[in-house]
């Protein structure tokens, strides 16, 4: 998939649903990485074996692990075009809706919501962002809010 890539100029013409990025499959290797980036090594995420008798039938990823696939799956889906810099600003009206098993996948479904100017020359870009798993059911939405510098 090919993202859009207006400027920040052209970003308000494209306020609405925007399209959905590629698929991502969460591995198990993801997840225990994740776990020991984070410290938190809860069995639900990193053993199989106790898992497999929990209350998901085997390990899922951490929430805060789908959350932080925000950013780059939103990108696949807008890209803007001739910034010098993006900053992640805000993530609101987060919400886990259902598990990540380890081995499902996947993909953001993004919408635009707002295009405004800040301050010291940073324009405001508010999406609104589903994470979608491959049997339709949606694993988490949230409200990403990024902050771009126009490079003109």
């Amino acid at each position: 998939m090919t993202p859009l890539r207006p400027t920040l100029d052209q970003l308000a013409r494209h306020i609405g649903p925007l399209g959905y990025s590629g698929w991502r499959r969460i591995s198990q290797q993801q997840v225990n990485l994740f776990a020991d980036a984070t410290d938190d090594h809860q069995w639900i995420h990193v053993d199989p074996d106790r898992a497999a008798e929990g209350p998901f039938g085997g390990t899922v990823a951490h929430g805060f692990l789908t959350l932080s696939l925000l950013p780059a799956l939103t990108s696949e889906v807008l890209d803007v075009s001739g910034v010098v810099q993006a900053v992640n600003h805000r993530v609101d009206r987060v919400r886990f809706r259902a598990p990540v098993a380890v081995g499902a996948r996947l993909r953001a479904s993004v919408e635009l919501l707002s295009v405004r100017p800040r301050p010291r020359g940073f324009t405001e870009v508010v999406v609104a962002v589903a994470m979608e798993l491959d049997d339709r059911r949606i694993a988490c939405t949230a409200e990403q809010t990024t902050l771009y510098l126009d490079g003109a």
